[in-house]
């Protein structure tokens, strides 16, 4: 079973930035299409964007013009890169692959409050 690794999560104030990472050990990200996903207690787990195996990316309504996925496969790694940050994007953000066959990983905690 593949899992994948998120990081980068933490507290930014309304109208800051963060950058979450997503890596994994044993498996090539850039031969896939990699999503990014947040939860909050209590909801059902929602889309936020994805980027395709050729470096296409969407997103969610919700994020579209804040929000950027890209890739460095040197590094095997795909980052959501947050910007303008509003207390509504608090939530615990994952990665998977699009087709959601690899195991959840931990996610990361991002908290956008003042």
């Amino acid at each position: 079973q593949v899992q994948l690794v998120e990081s980068g999560g933490g507290l930014a104030q309304p109208g800051g930035s963060l950058r979450l990472s997503c890596t994994s050990s044993g498996f090539t990200l850039s031969s896939t299409s990699i999503g990014w996903y947040r939860q909050v207690p209590g909801k059902q787990r929602e889309w936020v964007g994805y980027i395709g195996d050729d470096g296409t990316t969407n997103y969610a309504g919700a994020v579209k013009g804040r929000f950027t996925i890209s890739r460095d496969n040197a590094k095997n790694t795909v980052y959501l890169q947050m910007n303008s940050l509003k207390p509504e994007d608090t939530a615990v953000y994952y990665c998977n692959r699009i087709t959601l066959d690899f195991t959840w990983g931990q996610g990361t905690q991002v908290t956008v409050s003042s």
